[in-house]
């Protein structure tokens, strides 16, 4: 399943769970700022090693960094990943 990290307070966020409940995908979230510090590590890692950026999202061993909410972008990604046909 299709793992969401994110944050609350993150207008990107809450466009990109809207879009993935529009099309239904379905996905878990996860508040960005309760992770431990092993999945923050990770996290970072994915978006270049400075810090974390939301929304981060995680299939099957695919990451796509935290990124502007951009619907092409998007659904490019969640093909990409085998989420959106």
């Amino acid at each position: 399943m299709l793992k969401v990290y994110a944050a609350q307070w993150c207008p990107h966020c809450r466009k990109t769970l809207e879009f993935l409940r529009k099309n239904k995908i379905e996905f878990e979230y996860y508040e960005i700022e309760e992770q431990d510090d092993e999945t923050i590590r990770k996290i970072e890692e994915v978006n270049g090693g400075d810090d974390w950026r939301v929304p981060t999202l995680e299939y099957d061993g695919k990451w796509r960094e935290g990124k502007v909410f951009d619907e092409i972008s998007l659904r490019h990604d969640l093909t990409a990943m085998g989420l959106f046909k």
